[in-house]
């Protein structure tokens, strides 16, 4: 078992990037990586993704590949921690060596895809998607979406990612029945408002499960934010003012069209039988005289 001393020389070689002197505390000892755990139970690869040291990380594989398969006592794995940093050399080189970790959730439910979105890691979010699309499509707490959190946290650049990537996931709604536009408004997120509304994508008109629209929620919101008129006249465009207002107006014409339709025909059906009878007495009274 190491001592103290030496887990410290350990974990300074591994955050700093310093190659030769791990390389010589494990010639010392060629099963200290093997066994040695820092705080919150992260192993040296662990340690190395924190820092975004791909050397590192390319010594330790060769030494142990293994290490990148165990998930720490918040259940991240060395992916888990490599994404969090958007480092794309070191997230690369995991994969390599463990592309399975990007199914395996941490203690909230999330895989490297979600941190990826909810961080606003696009680049390092696009070379997950490359390895596999189907994580992105894993649903987290109270069945929000990769998207939706990518709308929770204000990430427009990662959000664009997954709307091109998983087209169909765009309309899904969490367990509330909201949309990523209810979520948007909610959130007071204009451009992804914006955004949302013009690329033609989403269903605008959804309803939640309170059977509100996206513009009931903004009508309920507070006026006095200075994106509140702007969000309103985007959100027009997909309520047309006009329908909603003369709706009642169009219902009562409706019904008075129907009244009449009913009573032409009424009178169709009748008025034959009548012009006959009438026709019949005619004749009648001719062959009398």
């Amino acid at each position: 078992m190491a001592t103290e001393a030496v887990e410290m020389k350990l974990y300074e070689a591994a955050s700093k990037g310093d190659v030769t002197t791990l390389q010589q505390l494990v010639k010392q000892d060629p099963y200290l990586i093997h066994g040695v755990s820092f705080p919150c139970s992260r192993n040296l690869l662990h340690i190395a993704a924190m820092y975004g040291q791909i050397a590192i990380v390319e010594e330790v594989l060769k030494i142990n590949p293994l290490l990148a398969r165990i998930s720490d006592s918040q259940k991240s794995s060395p992916l888990h921690i490599a994404v969090d940093q958007g480092n794309l050399e070191v997230t690369k080189r995991l994969l390599l060596v463990a592309p399975e970790m990007c199914w395996w959730r941490d203690d909230q439910g999330m895989n490297p895809v979600h941190i990826a979105a909810m961080k606003g890691h696009f680049i390092v979010l696009a070379e997950l998607l490359q390895r596999d699309l189907f994580p992105a499509r894993e649903r987290v707490h109270r069945g929000q979406t990769a998207l939706h959190l990518c709308v929770k946290h204000c990430q427009i650049e990662t959000l664009k990612i997954l709307v091109e990537k998983l087209g169909d996931l765009v309309c899904a709604k969490d367990d509330d029945g909201e949309t990523l536009l209810h979520l948007a408004v909610r959130s007071n997120q204009l451009e992804i408002v914006r955004y949302l509304v013009e690329s033609n994508k989403i269903k605008k008109l959804a309803t939640n499960s309170t059977g509100k629209t996206a513009l009931d929620i903004l009508h309920e919101s507070f006026r006095d934010t200075s994106t509140y008129l702007e969000m309103r006249r985007i959100l027009h465009n997909v309520y047309p003012q006009s329908i909603v207002e003369h709706f009642p107006k169009l219902t009562d014409m409706t019904m008075v069209v129907v009244v009449l339709i009913a009573t032409m025909a009424f009178q169709v059906t009748v008025s034959p039988q009548g012009a006959c009878g009438r026709m019949t007495r005619h004749h009648t009274t001719r062959a009398e005289q």
